[in-house]
Order: structure tokens, then sequence, then C-alpha cells
């Protein structure tokens, strides 16, 4: 890291860290990565190596709301070269099932 800035390769390399990160974390009530379900909805990286990610959860209602978007975050901020990961929970557009993945909706029987 030059300057202590992020290359775009270096961005990039860490955003695919990050994705692999975020496929270990669960909602406790569904078997299927966050990722896959189509929870995760944005991830940039700054030049500085500040990560922001925007999540859903599957509901409002959802009882990981506390816990979910905090474990996704410390998870995060041990990716080499992120300097702080914030995780913003955001409900628009709401999430629904056509958001995940085919192997989600595999592992859930809904083909």
């Amino acid at each position: 890291m030059a300057d202590n800035f992020l290359t775009s390769i270096e961005q990039t390399v860490i955003e695919a860290q990050a994705i692999e990160v975020l496929r270990t974390c669960y909602d406790p009530e569904i078997p299927v990565n966050i990722y896959e379900m189509g929870l995760i909805y944005q991830i940039k990286i700054s030049d500085e190596g500040e990560m922001e990610v925007k999540m859903s959860l599957t509901s409002p209602n959802c009882p990981a709301i506390q816990s979910l978007p905090s474990e996704v975050q410390e998870k995060l901020k041990t990716i080499p070269g992120v300097k702080d990961a914030r995780v913003i929970v955001v409900w628009d557009p709401p999430w629904e099932p056509s958001r995940m993945s085919e192997a989600a909706k595999l592992e859930l029987g809904m083909f």
C-alpha cells in the first residue's frame, strides 16, 4: 500500500476476501450464509481501507437483528488492509426470496 492508499487491485482483492468472510455468517434460523441469501446489498472499500457494507435481514422482526450486523462487522475488520468496517442495515428495497442465489434456493429446497 504505497502512500497508505489502496490501489484498485487491492480494493478488488479485499472485496473478494469480504465476500468469503460474509459466506461464514449465518442467520441462526436459516442454514444458508447471508451472502447467498442475498442479504448483502453493497460492499464499498475506500482508498483509505474503510469498508462499508449495506445489508438487510429477511424481516424487520428477525431475531438476529441485534447480533448479526455486529458479527459481520467484527469479521470484516479482520481482513488485512481493512482499517475499519461499518455495517448499515437497510430495509429499502425490502429483501425478498428472489435475491437468493441458485445455490441458496437449492439448499432450501425451493426448486
